[in-house]
């Protein structure tokens, strides 16, 4: 078994997937979530290298949420691009990060990520509804490093 695989289940996956799924039906912005087995950079640094790499910089609206976890290094980080930054309270992503973080070390790693998505989804639904013309501009599987 992988350390990714110790990490969440195929079946938690599927979970975190649908939770995107769900977060984006009701908005433009587009959720991503990039986990990694190791990697020495500063989370929050790695994270905006991730979030370029996937394009998520390319959105039409910039409102590209991206979460980030290295599970070696037990480091977590969540951005929002431009867009959304501009609109949300200075301290939406840091109280996000937190209420995935208090799932993380209670070993509910699952439940943190879904429930951080679906607070980043009612933010970007708020913020950037859903548009009759609105396409899923990036995919809404979860990436690895």
């Amino acid at each position: 078994m992988s350390k990714t695989e110790d990490f969440l289940t195929k079946a938690e996956e599927k979970e975190i997937v649908e939770a995107i799924i769900q977060a984006e039906k009701n908005t433009s912005g587009e959720i991503r979530v990039h986990i990694e087995e190791n990697n020495q950079k500063p989370p929050l640094e790695r994270a905006q290298e991730v979030f370029h790499h996937l394009g998520m910089d390319k959105t039409g609206l910039r409102n590209g949420v991206l979460f980030y976890v290295c599970m070696q290094s037990r480091t977590f980080a969540v951005i929002g691009d431009k867009g959304i930054n501009d609109l949300v309270e200075s301290d939406f992503w840091d109280c996000t990060k937190d209420a995935v973080v208090s799932n993380f070390k209670q070993g509910q790693f699952k439940n943190g990520l879904v429930s951080g998505i679906l607070r980043a989804g009612e933010r970007l639904k708020e913020h950037f509804p859903f548009e009759d013309d609105d396409t899923n501009e990036l995919s809404n599987e979860i990436s690895r490093g």
